[in-house]
């Protein structure tokens, strides 16, 4: 197989609402391992079949570490310096896995449940008392996921509003400048530094004590792993989930019959929450790069030795796997997504994810059977310039 001779220009363009660009069914019907250029760093190349998906984010072969410091191509001006456990490969990554993996378990997360639907009951009824319309961004979809995030790291919830905004300039892209970014991480790290010199002097059982623990008794990590590890999980924590959230909404709310199908059997709600994540592309734009460390062949395409690789937003929608790939279907068989990644970096947090999206999702659906826009589908607004997707506002009335 050949790649075409000019590289395409990548990302495709400005992420539109939850539209995946047709460039990437394009490439996947006919050049699955495409050349690209990125807005900063030079070309990669761009994988948009399952397969291929797959193997890039599980074949060691394939490096997140080779691109710490280096000036690889990129969708952010700024290169990538600051050492976490996305920009690991094993076996560091895995040591540091394992020192919270037993918080996130399903069994330890499914303990969990009762709190977010607590939590959730609590939210819904504040939003009640505000009155209709309500946005659901606010009221629901942000403080969940913060408030267990909180509650597992043993963050304080009454710095939410800090936290906030310095993790959405974190997690930007073109929304704010290089300075206004590189100062929002700069105040995440600063944040959880402080937190963790108070758990030297009083220790704690959270996560967060259990990671300063592991530093100080066991020297399982250094002191610069533990306070970017802390920033990690509490920006993937309750960024990921609540952008999800708003989408997954979004999308149920402007699509009735999929909508009624859900209120008539509440049954469906974990399928629904997995086809949704299948469905719903959560980057705005290119993703993390990987750098091949010896050459490798993808679809009949050899990525040579130090060559950046990107995976495509496309792999769930191949209908080599996901027959009618384009169709939400509650009713899908062997929906084996790749939402969460796969392979050594499939997210920690997914199971903690799932269940939040499933009490949230289906709570809101039971206790409001005519919920409903409070705005024409179109005058939605969502976000822009961002490493993620997602509403901005989701007014609702009831």
């Amino acid at each position: 197989m050949t790649t075409s001779q000019e590289p395409r220009n990548y990302p495709f363009g400005e992420a539109d609402r939850l539209e995946l660009d047709p460039t990437y069914e394009e490439l996947r019907r006919t050049e699955p391992v495409a050349r690209v250029r990125l807005p900063y760093g030079g070309d990669a190349w761009l994988v948009t079949k399952y397969d291929d998906v797959k193997t890039v984010l599980s074949d060691l072969r394939f490096s997140r570490a080779a691109v710490l410091g280096q000036d690889v191509p990129r969708a952010m001006p700024m290169i990538q310096d600051r050492q976490s456990i996305l920009s690991m490969d094993p076996p560091e990554h895995g040591r540091l896995r394992k020192l919270v993996a037993k918080g996130f378990t399903m069994r330890r997360v499914e303990q969990l449940r009762d709190r977010a639907q607590e939590i959730v009951d609590g939210l819904l009824d504040e939003m009640e008392k505000e009155g209709s319309p309500a946005d659901l961004v606010e009221a629901l979809n942000m403080p969940l996921p913060i408030t267990i995030i909180c509650e597992m790291l043993g963050v304080p919830y009454d710095d939410r509003a800090e936290f906030r905004n310095w993790s959405d300039r974190a997690l930007a892209i073109t929304a704010f400048t290089p300075e206004e970014i590189t100062a929002g991480f700069e105040n995440l790290q600063g944040y959880i530094a402080e937190l963790v010199a108070e758990r030297r002097q009083s220790p704690t059982d959270d996560v967060l004590g259990t990671l300063v623990t592991a530093r100080d008794e066991g020297d399982r990590l250094t002191e610069e792993e533990l306070v970017n590890f802390g920033v990690t999980l509490l920006v993937a924590g309750h960024e990921t989930t609540a952008n999800q959230l708003g989408n997954f909404l979004y999308t149920l709310l402007s699509n009735p019959d999929r909508l009624a199908e859900l209120r008539a059997d509440p049954d469906l709600v974990p399928a629904a929450v997995e086809e949704l994540l299948r469905i719903t592309p959560l980057g705005g734009s290119a993703g993390f790069p990987r750098i091949a460390t010896e050459d490798v062949e993808l679809s009949g395409v050899t990525i040579p030795a130090g060559d950046a690789v990107f995976i495509g937003q496309a792999g769930n929608r191949d209908p080599a796997v996901f027959p009618d790939p384009n169709r939400i279907d509650f009713h899908r068989e062997n929906n084996a997504h790749v939402a969460f990644g796969h392979g050594v970096h499939h997210c920690v947090g997914a199971p903690l994810a799932r269940m939040e999206l499933q009490v949230a999702i289906g709570t809101l659906l039971s206790r409001y059977p005519a919920l409903e826009l409070a705005v024409p589908v179109d005058e939605v607004p969502f976000k822009k310039g961002r490493l993620v997707r997602g509403p901005r506002e989701l007014l609702v009335r009831w």
